[in-house]
């Protein structure tokens, strides 16, 4: 089965750098060894293939900011690094070692920093920012990310984190009413809205299952593209059956 290869050299032919593909891969994937399963290099190969097929469908005048920036988009995450400057620092300097012309270098580092979930919780991934030529761009990087996070790979995602960072499943004395919620409204009901800083400093309730309330079931309706949209519902429904299940079995009912 070379079903693989193809995969791999579909992949590439977006670019009509193939080396610096190839070398953005390497470079990645050493980047990233060491991170739990949620962050790995195998959640890259998968926005990397969603962001090929949103490029493809949204007709993206330049698919290898798209390919370069999917790549890139989680060297020295924040979350692992402490520094919210990191990621696009080190991809800079990699890009420009590799001489990239330096339009390119700039529009990837854009894509790079405004991509995340956290740097649009109040509009932070734009404001004070001029108009972004490369959006399309970005919008197809920024929804594969999204839909990474959602469906079977994004429940998976979630608690192979907390189990790194030793969240427990649930935390029921600080959930709102009702705890466990059986209905999809009742669990849509539980979303919550918080600030930049809310998000980043766990102090709220730092269980794997309220990053379902806090993040997961409010992306399906932050999608930027038509495409990323309908994977985006069909997996959003996905996780609310999770959840009821979830709770079920929580309490012993099932």
């Amino acid at each position: 089965n070379n079903s693989g290869q193809e995969e791999i050299v579909l992949c590439k032919s977006m670019s009509d750098n193939a080396e610096l593909v190839q070398r953005t891969v390497a470079f990645v994937r050493k980047e990233l060894e060491g991170n739990d399963a949620s962050h790995d290099f195998a959640h890259i190969e998968r926005v990397w293939a969603l962001a090929r097929t949103l490029a493809k469908a949204e007709k993206v005048k330049e698919p290898e900011l798209v390919e370069i920036g999917a790549l890139l988009h989680d060297i020295r995450d924040w979350k692992y690094s402490g520094s919210e400057t990191a990621g696009a620092e080190v991809a800079g300097d990699f890009l420009r070692s590799c001489g990239v012309e330096s339009w390119k270098v700039d529009a990837i580092l854009q894509i790079i920093e405004r991509v995340s979930f956290r740097k649009e919780l109040g509009g932070t991934s734009t404001e004070g920012k001029s108009e972004f030529v490369y959006e399309a761009e970005l919008n197809c990087v920024q929804d594969a990310d999204r839909l990474d996070a959602l469906g079977a790979i994004g429940i998976a995602r979630t608690f192979s984190f907390g189990g790194r960072m030793s969240r427990p499943m649930l935390r029921p004395e600080l959930e709102s009413e009702p705890v466990f919620p059986t209905t999809e409204s009742e669990i849509e009901d539980k979303i919550v809205i918080l600030t930049q800083e809310e998000y980043m400093q766990k102090t709220h309730n730092d269980s794997s299952v309220y990053h379902f309330y806090e993040k997961l079931l409010r992306l399906r309706h932050m999608m930027k593209t038509e495409t990323g949209r309908k994977m985006a519902q069909h997996r959003h429904e996905f996780m609310v059956t999770f959840l009821k299940q979830f709770f079920l079995e929580y309490q012993g009912i099932v």
